[in-house]
């Protein structure tokens, strides 16, 4: 349905009925001698366009239908501003001509197109049977339509044909970079100024920004837990080096510690035999093997003390028995 046409066809349901006095007055002419024509004629006149003229003005929409009193007159706007055209549609409005001619200075009357039906079309029509009245016409009556939606009024939408809103998606979440340097620039602003931040220019969609915020979380967990199960928790080194017998890595080698006592040579042997892999020493058998290596250690720097006490001792009496054998001999 022509929108502007739909608009014309609320106004005009609410008059049917109207019906011209006895002398052929109408409140329709009345008024249109008064705001668009100035002149007494009008308010006796055929009144069929300008009942139009007047829907039109209750409707706000006169710049899109024209307000006449002339049907051809009328027709012919419609022609010159691209907006004629020879298919029925419901809010188009229909020129008839009744003598059977198809050219504009034929036309005779006009109406509102409410209904088409095929070949046939539900009207409400001013001036028919001297009042405001529905009608139903074939379509061979009607020399063309004018289309009021179609009319360009300034460079602007017709009234009734703006495009209708249509959500659109949300941008894409937030990166975390960038929510954490809107955190920061606001945080910035909070601690250098207190005046009063102005509004901004457009609506911050907390859709969108609610969205960003739970694809970084969740991004994140998922991130995490797969690279949980990727990474391998080192294993704590024993400390105890070993080396098979016979091999040899330099003069600088490090002598192998002795072996813990859960293993014992033939293992080794076995070991070097076989292809199976020894197995690895536990984290107890290293401590083990390290304590031992250290009070070994130690115990021997016990023994060299104990042998620097002694030799110190020796060499005390031997100072001191010296001079007794000395005197002993000048007896």
């Amino acid at each position: 349905m022509d929108p502007v046409g739909h608009k014309l066809l609320q106004i005009a349901k609410g008059e049917l009925g109207y019906r011209e006095t006895a002398s052929g007055y109408t409140k329709y002419g009345d008024w249109y001698g008064k705001h668009v024509d100035k002149g007494g004629y009008y308010k006796t006149a055929p009144w069929c366009d300008m009942f139009l003229a007047w829907a039109a003005d209750k409707a706000g929409v006169e710049d899109c239908t024209g307000e006449f009193a002339s049907t051809p007159d009328h027709a012919s706007w419609f022609q010159k501003h691209h907006a004629w055209g020879h298919k029925p549609e419901p809010g188009a409005i229909a020129f008839f001509s009744f003598s059977g001619g198809k050219g504009i200075g034929d036309v005779e009357h006009v109406g509102l197109v409410e209904k088409v039906h095929g070949d046939k079309l539900s009207t409400i029509e001013a001036n028919h049977d001297n009042q405001l009245a529905r009608a139903d016409r074939d379509v061979s009556q009607v020399v063309g339509y004018g289309y009021p939606s179609k009319i360009t009024v300034k460079g602007e939408a017709v009234p009734g044909t703006e495009p209708k809103y249509e959500p659109k998606h949300s941008a894409p979440p937030p990166s975390a970079e960038a929510l954490v340097g809107t955190l920061g620039s606001e945080k910035q602003v909070a601690q250098t100024s207190h005046a009063t931040p102005e509004p901004p220019a457009q609506p911050v969609d907390q859709g969108a920004m609610l969205t960003g915020l739970l694809a970084v979380v969740v991004f994140g967990t998922v991130t995490l837990a797969i690279a949980s199960s990727k990474v391998k928790m080192p294993v704590p080194s024993s400390g105890v080096q070993l080396r098979k017998r016979g091999k040899h890595h330099g003069k600088h080698h490090r002598k192998p510690v002795e072996l813990p006592i859960e293993i014992t040579p033939a293992q080794l042997d076995e070991a070097d035999a076989g292809t199976a892999v020894m197995p690895a020493l536990t984290v107890e058998a290293a401590a083990q093997a390290e304590d031992r290596e250290f009070w070994g250690k130690i115990a021997a720097f016990e023994e060299d003390q104990e042998l620097a006490f002694w030799d110190s001792l020796h060499s005390a009496l031997s100072d001191v028995r010296e001079p007794e054998h000395a005197s002993m001999a000048g007896m």
